[in-house]
């Protein structure tokens, strides 16, 4: 199962059969797509679809299964086999585009109006099988790769599915002939490689369907809504959608308006648009060290933000000019910083995105991961909606395309700062990921034995003040710590553990009502199947060396008996947040410089049965020498 990057999962069966098929069917849309965009615009005059609101009408067609069957086809997801549904859908896209062909060969608009709500549907059913279909054949260590891999995958086929369309439909007499074979050769590769996709079998094969598509609509959403840090995950990736389609739609008038370029200048524009998510979305599996790292989630809002601002200033003050040709465009230094933008914005739109999709893969119960996934699937339509309408209200009201990429740049800080103040586990997490790349050189070892899933409880050394923080870095799940109480007096490290929800203690011959009542809350934790940390030496070393362990963890297994996992940082005695100089801590900063090298060892975990406090000191004291 292990690969030594996310590209090694195209020579595996559990995963290069699915990509081909999910890389041709995002290719095999937007190659029709494109091609009847470009066939009803130039081509054809069709006295009730203006050349002007064609390309409006087909997005719109396309879109609409999206609102109408994607609670369906979750449920559909969720009850039957994958390999079985994803066999079915890329037959349906055989028979769509026999009869899209004869659409092209004859120039039959209305008939080629309805393939394109046929491939709408085709995409509908195929999306909730798409993400619910990972998480089946990949572990933790794999989602954010195989998620980086999906997305660059879809964003690297629309780019070519376009150019395709554009090329053959636009060869003089036969154009229209060369698109119908491409499009039905795409869909019978496709069908093809589907019959490669290996066993996946239902997660909830009991479930009743409902084929009420607005009743089910609204049942997903409420099941979405159950699990806080999934929701705001879903809003996260609906925003991203939001955030896109205002690039995405504005490239032609961009291209002909502001930079007073032709086409091929347009084109451009969505080449680097769409190498920029591919590499950002390949990025996310080094950047997070192959774990789901949701700390990567502000870095992408943060570059969103500051790029899409700057494309404003970039673009703003350009010169008049003829229409310009891609050489003249690309000889001229101003437009090199407007690329730059786009292509940085996104990146950083990839990087955003990827550990959304992979959590909300990681922390959706299994049985019901495919309507969770077509919840997202419904709100993602509505957010491309309203920015199609938010886009029209603003350029009504006068304002120019740069203002607009101003206005959504600006949007997207505060929309991003407000779903991370609502979720503080995307900037908890963001900040392990600063301190564990920036400030320490971060080495984990052992993180197979900290679990994915189910209560535990985490014993670690206690070294310095952000000792908390690493362990947060090193788990790929949320960790609730009980802590001394003094520490909450830390300024910014306090606020950071007040938001990240820290437990804490006091001894109990000073508070014996804050001692019982951190107990209770350390209970609890367990009782929701979450990670419990516990710093047992009850306070920061003093002297580097580890101190006697007291007994609080025998206390939380009495009524609770789950697994403790033990836990060694390494080499961070001396730094600038332990206690050294007298037993001060932060007051030298950088004494050891940046990328001071720290670690973090794991080892098994201990039965309930076979816990001691010395024993675990023990555990813990070999880590520590290991």
């Amino acid at each position: 199962m292990e690969h030594p990057n996310q590209f090694a999962l195209l020579r595996q069966r559990r995963f290069a059969p699915f990509f081909w098929v999910q890389f041709l069917g995002a290719g095999n849309d937007n190659l029709f797509k494109f091609a009847f965009t470009v066939l009803v615009t130039y081509q054809l005059q069709v006295n009730w679809l203006p050349a002007s609101l064609a390309g409006l009408a087909i997005g719109a067609l396309f879109i609409l299964p999206f609102l109408l069957f994607s609670a369906t086809s979750g449920q559909l997801a969720d009850k039957h086999p994958k390999e079985r549904l994803i066999r079915f859908v890329k037959t349906l896209e055989i028979a769509i585009m026999v009869i899209a062909g004869w659409g092209f060969v004859a120039q039959n608009v209305p008939l080629l109006l309805g393939c394109v709500f046929l491939m709408g549907l085709h995409s509908t059913l195929f999306g909730p099988v798409k993400f619910a279909y990972l998480p089946q054949h990949l572990n933790e260590r794999e989602l954010t790769g195989g998620n980086g891999m999906v997305e660059m995958g879809t964003f690297v086929a629309i780019l070519l599915g376009q150019v395709a369309g554009g090329l053959l439909i636009a060869v003089p007499g036969v154009g229209p002939q060369y698109v119908a074979a491409a499009c039905f050769g795409v869909a019978v590769l496709g069908r093809v490689m589907a019959q490669a996709v290996p066993l996946s079998p239902a997660t909830d094969p009991e479930l009743k369907i409902n084929w009420n598509p607005f009743t089910e609509t609204w049942r997903n959403l409420v099941l979405a809504h159950g699990n806080v840090v999934v929701f705001r995950s879903v809003l996260g990736i609906s925003w991203m959608w939001f955030f896109g389609s205002v690039f995405l739609s504005m490239f032609p008038a961009f291209a002909r308006d502001v930079l007073h370029g032709n086409e091929q200048v347009a084109s451009l524009l969505l080449v680097v648009f769409s190498v920029g998510i591919g590499i950002g979305a390949l990025l996310c599996e080094v950047l997070s060290k192959r774990h789901v790292e949701i700390g990567l989630v502000p870095m992408g809002a943060l570059g969103m933000s500051v790029f899409a601002i700057d494309l404003y200033f970039a673009s703003r003050g350009l010169p008049p000019a003829e229409r310009l040709t891609l050489a003249a465009f690309v000889a001229q230094p101003a437009h090199w910083r407007v690329m730059a933008d786009l292509a940085l914005l996104s990146l950083f739109a990839g990087i955003y995105s990827v550990p959304m999709y992979a959590l909300i893969q990681l922390r959706c119960p299994p049985t019901h991961r495919a309507r969770i996934i077509a919840a997202n699937n419904i709100l993602n339509a509505l957010f491309m909606i309203v920015s199609a309408l938010g886009v029209g209200v603003l350029l009504s009201a006068g304002f120019t395309i740069p203002q607009v990429f101003l206005v959504v740049g600006l949007l997207n800080a505060v929309v991003a700062g407000y779903i991370f103040l609502l979720v503080p586990e995307y900037l908890l997490r963001f900040v392990a990921f600063l301190l564990t790349r920036v400030v320490y050189r971060f080495q984990v070892r052992g993180d197979e034995h900290i679990p994915t899933e189910g209560a535990a409880i985490l014993v670690c050394n206690h070294v310095s003040f952000v000792d908390a923080v690493l362990l947060m870095a090193a788990s790929p799940r949320p960790i609730r710590f009980i802590m001394d109480h003094r520490i909450f007096a830390t300024p910014v490290l306090g606020w950071l553990f007040r938001l990240g929800k820290a437990i804490p203690i006091a001894p109990q011959k000073d508070d014996p009502a804050a001692y019982e009542r951190a107990f209770a809350q350390a209970r609890q934790v367990l009782d929701e199947g979450d990670l419990l940390a516990i710093f047992p030496e009850g306070g920061i070393t003093r002297d580097g060396s580890l101190g006697e362990f007291k007994g609080g963890v025998m206390k939380i297994l009495q009524t609770h008996p789950v697994p403790v996992v033990p836990l060694a940082l390494q080499n961070l005695w001396g730094s600038y947040f332990s206690r050294v100089e007298g037993g001060t801590a932060m007051v030298r900063p950088f004494r050891r410089g940046l990328f001071s090298p720290v670690g973090l060892v794991a080892g098994p975990s201990l039965p309930a049965t076979q816990v001691t406090p010395a024993a675990l000191r023990e555990r813990v004291a070999g880590l520590l020498a290991a």
